[in-house]
């Protein structure tokens, strides 16, 4: 049967005005990335059909000859997409939200049209189609809704990160890595709704210590203005039952509470009583022992409350924090070989020249990792010796201390070299104490460094020298290092070459 004849459409003139279509208009955008990544997935659809459904592969004497390729023929309107204000533009199929099996039969039931070969024949186009088709692929160009499957990637991001499986998240160099301790000490860790906050009040001085100057400061004036409004309103209500408001002007009358004809008025001598003022127009009588006994109860519940508030004020006013502001440390840690073995260096300097007393030096290892049995241990927490076994960790802070970590089989950088280093996912948390000179107060100053923050094959630079009568120290150059040749290997593969090497 011989296939109907078509007679060729007739080739216009692009070039006259009036042989333009005046709709629609021909229309051909460059594709984009999603779409050459849908026209991929269709051929890969494509490719596992025939796969499934077939003889895979062939018998070379059954490979038929490759099809040689058209012509490309004169570009018409029925071999590209039409476009107008109806229609978008160039339009990938939804390849995203359907199973490669309803691909596959899409494939194998029609021809598939590849977008590049269609974008291959662009017509000149006059002035005014570039100009429509610029506003046509401004409306088109909408993104599509994602939500789910964003909150789904971004949850199993962060389970990665957490993890620290670097093959399964690309952290990219714009975000910022959640810290577990920040560089200037602080802890990033919130705690969740408490139950049971009757605990705080067990520890009231505790408490209050703790709160911000603004809610302590708020604390502070409502104890002593609730103990004057208070004292002032039973002031007032005893001169109400005996009578004294309704004879303030009889000079025969004998007041409990001299001179008081109102609620203000027993507030100033509330007030007075409390703080000891003592002006002498105002006060207690002795013609009524109740005045007497509320007189002295008042006078010991304002010596309780001189007592916590002023102790309270005085150890917020003197906590040791501010001087960890004084105690620095470098921005880097390095690991560099020092007498033949490798180790992690970091430095550490007080500004101040009244010293630490008693300073010590401890660090963690911050590191989640997963058991042979499957359970996840988040922020597992790991000792990090800084030599306290010898002493090393007892510093004399004059001027700024290097602290070293000799990385063998105990420490936690034992298998670790350069390369891996920079795939790790770990913070380390130095702590510092130490009694302070000046107030006898114990000080904490802490902070971090995570694993882009440690370098390999560094060392600091020298920031003490010799002058007349004394040593000098240069702080411009606390945190400055330099690169020295060094190998990339971890501790643990030289202790392996070295022992074989001996043998």
């Amino acid at each position: 049967m011989e296939p109907p004849s078509v007679s060729a459409a007739p080739r216009l003139s692009w070039d006259h005005p009036e042989n333009m279509p005046s709709q629609p208009t021909v229309r051909c955008q460059q594709p984009s990335e999603a779409l050459l990544s849908a026209v991929a997935k269709i051929r890969r659809a494509t490719f596992l059909h025939h796969k499934n459904n077939s003889n895979w592969p062939p018998p070379d004497e059954a490979l038929p000859a490759p099809p040689s390729p058209p012509a490309l023929g004169p570009l018409t309107e029925d071999s590209v997409m039409v476009s107008g204000p109806e229609h978008s533009g160039l339009q990938a199929p939804d390849v995203l939200s359907q199973p490669a099996s309803d691909l596959s039969r899409q494939s194998s039931g029609q021809t598939i049209v590849d977008p590049l070969d269609v974008c291959k024949q662009r017509p000149r186009r006059s002035r005014r189609m570039k100009r429509f088709s610029s506003k046509w692929q401004s409306r088109g160009s909408t993104g599509s809704s994602s939500a789910p499957a964003l909150t789904v990637d971004r949850l199993r991001r962060k389970h990665c990160r957490l993890l620290g499986d670097q093959s399964l998240v690309q952290v990219s160099s714009n975000s910022q890595r959640q810290r577990y301790v920040t560089k200037d000490g602080k802890c990033q860790v919130n705690l969740g709704p408490i139950a049971e906050k009757r605990r705080f009040l067990s520890d009231i001085f505790t408490t209050l210590v703790d709160l911000k100057y603004r809610w302590f400061l708020l604390v502070f004036s409502m104890c002593y203005v609730l103990t004057w409004v208070a004292f002032g309103a039973v002031y007032f209500l005893g001169a109400w039952i005996r009578d004294d408001l309704a004879h303030y002007e009889d000079p025969q009358w004998e007041p409990c509470f001299e001179k008081v004809n109102g609620f203000l008025s027993a507030l100033l001598l509330s007030l007075e009583s409390q703080r000891t003022i003592g002006y002498g127009y105002r006060m207690v009588t002795p013609h009524c022992p109740e005045g007497v006994v509320l007189l002295m109860v008042q006078s010991i519940v304002g010596s309780i409350i001189d007592a916590l508030m002023v102790g309270c004020m005085f150890v917020k006013i003197s906590r040791p924090q501010q001087r960890a502001q004084t105690l620095i440390f470098t921005k880097h840690c390095v690991i560099c070989e020092r007498d033949d073995k490798l180790c992690m260096l970091l430095r550490i300097g007080d500004l101040r020249e009244s010293h630490m007393v008693d300073a010590k030096v401890r660090a963690k290892l911050i590191k989640s990792r997963q058991t042979k049995e499957g359970e996840f241990i988040p922020l597992e927490q790991s000792e990090i010796n800084l030599g306290y076994d010898i002493g090393e960790d007892r510093l004399l802070l004059v001027e700024p201390q290097t602290i070293t970590h000799i990385i063998n089989k105990s420490s936690p950088f034992w298998d670790m070299g350069a390369e891996r280093l920079s795939k790790e996912t770990f913070e380390i948390i130095i702590i510092l104490e130490g009694i302070v000179e000046a107030s006898g107060m114990t000080c904490q100053a802490r902070t971090s460094y995570t694993e882009d923050e440690v370098l390999w094959g560094h060392r600091f630079e020298s920031c003490i020298s010799l002058e007349k009568e004394a040593f000098r120290v240069d702080y411009s150059a606390f945190n400055k290092t330099f690169e020295v040749q060094m190998s990339p290997e971890s501790a643990k593969e030289r202790s392996e070459r070295a022992s074989v090497t001996s043998h």
